[in-house]
């Protein structure tokens, strides 16, 4: 965990910096924004910032996002300031601490943005042996493809496994190939030189300098283009770069990890990716199978979601019922464990008796998601017949969507989960159940019916 503070704290600083050490982070300090985006785009690498609120926190995330740095920021102030607070949040931040700095508190903030402490959990044998398959590569330096389904914890399992590997004191850096456009992404990994391209606006590195020493994760590679793969090849080849614009090749030490949720050996045979390359990373291919593969593990990851949603919202932990977990049990589970949290999620906020019944599981053809057949009209369970409270709100807002067309509650929809997600296209299409690709078209058609630009992504300003 990368934490770096940017400005005083209000004379805090020292004290926000212990104790964060203390939780296991690492700790940076730099005295204003400038000094912020030219460490990140050095390659010094955050995964949280924590900035002072007397400072630019809206400079500060229109850099991040002008860039493509994709750092949650926490904001800080003296006292409980309600107006700091709420300013802080309208900019973007997703957090509001006060100061003095509480150290429950940033152990909270800590844990909630770290995924380096999210253990693996699993019973079921077909799991079991993939899991002790990566184990018995991690100490190595081979080149590991990790395929599965969206949802079965892909890039999870890439970092268990630099956890487990040589490099583990080192970084580990993670680059989303099929969230970053295609014309964005050669800089992105190999970065680029001031003036390089229109909205180059300093000298960046790339992800893989900020990897050296350490493990980059090429998250869904089979999204990249065949001419950027071939640059790719070279890259793992020769162990150096070039940057965008830049003339002297750069010195690499890392070892790649790279997921598919596609067979690429498909991909390979159809021309849409290069033989080679595949070669290159499968020297060790590890399956992870989807979630109807591992029965065994259905019950106790319900048990543990629905033991952390309880926890986070402050509500009582409910056990599930046997009529809950046949129905959980029984459902395809097309997003795989992303959906069976989601879903337990929705179940924790449902539940008002005993245990979580089968009227707080939601699944896909009830709330309208992914998995419901197309054409098929989406009914009302028998719970929702007659609601009250909260779900007589949810039933109201229903009613708003009276008189609409489906395109018209299809981009309502599309639009609300962006916002929610904060622009984060990635997170939105796996909530929505659709492809990144889909995304962008949707987006693309909507800022072609309106003539302006809907949601478009944090690079898109500064695109070459």
């Amino acid at each position: 965990m990368r934490l770096l503070i940017v400005g005083t704290l209000e004379g805090h600083i020292s004290a926000a910096g212990r104790i964060a050490l203390a939780r296991g982070a690492k700790v940076a300090h730099v005295d204003d924004v400038d000094q912020a985006m030219v460490a990140l785009r050095n390659g010094q690498g955050a995964d949280l910032l924590m900035i002072d609120v007397v400072l630019d926190v809206g400079q500060l995330i229109a850099s991040l996002i002008a860039e493509r740095f994709s750092i949650p920021v926490v904001a800080c102030g003296v006292g409980n300031d309600a107006g700091a607070a709420v300013r802080a949040i309208k900019a973007g931040a997703k957090e509001y601490l006060p100061l003095p700095p509480d150290a429950e508190l940033i152990a909270a903030v800590l844990e909630a943005v770290s995924q380096e402490n999210n253990a693996i959990l699993f019973q079921d044998a077909s799991m079991q042996a993939a899991m002790k398959l990566a184990e018995q590569v991690a100490p190595s330096e081979a080149s590991v493809l990790v395929t599965g389904e969206s949802g079965t914890g892909k890039e999870l399992l890439a970092r268990h496994i630099h956890r487990k590997s040589k490099r583990a004191r080192n970084k580990f850096v993670s680059v989303n190939c099929a969230a970053i456009p295609e014309n964005l992404l050669e800089s992105e990994l190999f970065g680029h030189e001031k003036g390089a391209f229109t909205g180059a606006v300093a000298r960046r590195i790339g992800k893989f300098e900020e990897a050296n020493t350490g493990t980059l994760l090429l998250d869904e590679i089979s999204e990249m283009d065949l001419r950027l793969q071939a640059k790719l090849l070279r890259a793992i080849q020769e162990r150096e770069i070039d940057r965008v614009g830049g003339t002297t090749p750069v010195k690499v030490d890392i070892r790649i990890i790279a997921t598919s949720n596609r067979n690429l050996e498909d991909e390979v045979r159809k021309g849409r990716f290069r033989e080679d390359l595949f070669f290159r990373l499968n020297v060790v291919n590890l399956r992870l199978p989807p979630l109807r593969e591992r029965p065994r593990d259905i019950e106790m990851l319900s048990s543990h979601f629905s033991k952390k949603y309880a926890a986070v919202n402050g509500l009582p932990q409910r056990p599930l019922s046997a009529a809950a977990l046949a129905k959980l049990k029984s459902h395809a589970w097309r997003g795989n464990v992303r959906e069976l949290e989601n879903t337990m999620h929705r179940a924790v906020l449902m539940a008002s008796g005993p245990d979580i019944g089968p009227e707080a599981i939601m699944l896909g053809d009830q709330m309208g998601g992914g998995d419901a057949p197309r054409g098929e009209t989406l009914r009302p369970t028998a719970s929702a017949a007659a609601p009250t409270g909260d779900a007589a709100a949810g039933a109201a807002t229903t009613q708003d969507l009276v008189g609409l067309t489906v395109a018209e509650v299809e981009r309502r929809l599309i639009l609300d989960t962006l916002q929610h997600c904060l622009g984060n296209r990635t997170h939105a299409a796996n909530i929505l159940g659709i492809s990144i690709r889909t995304l962008r078209n949707k987006l693309k058609q909507y800022s072609e019916e309106t003539g302006a630009a809907v949601h478009p992504e944090p690079a898109e300003a500064s695109a070459p």
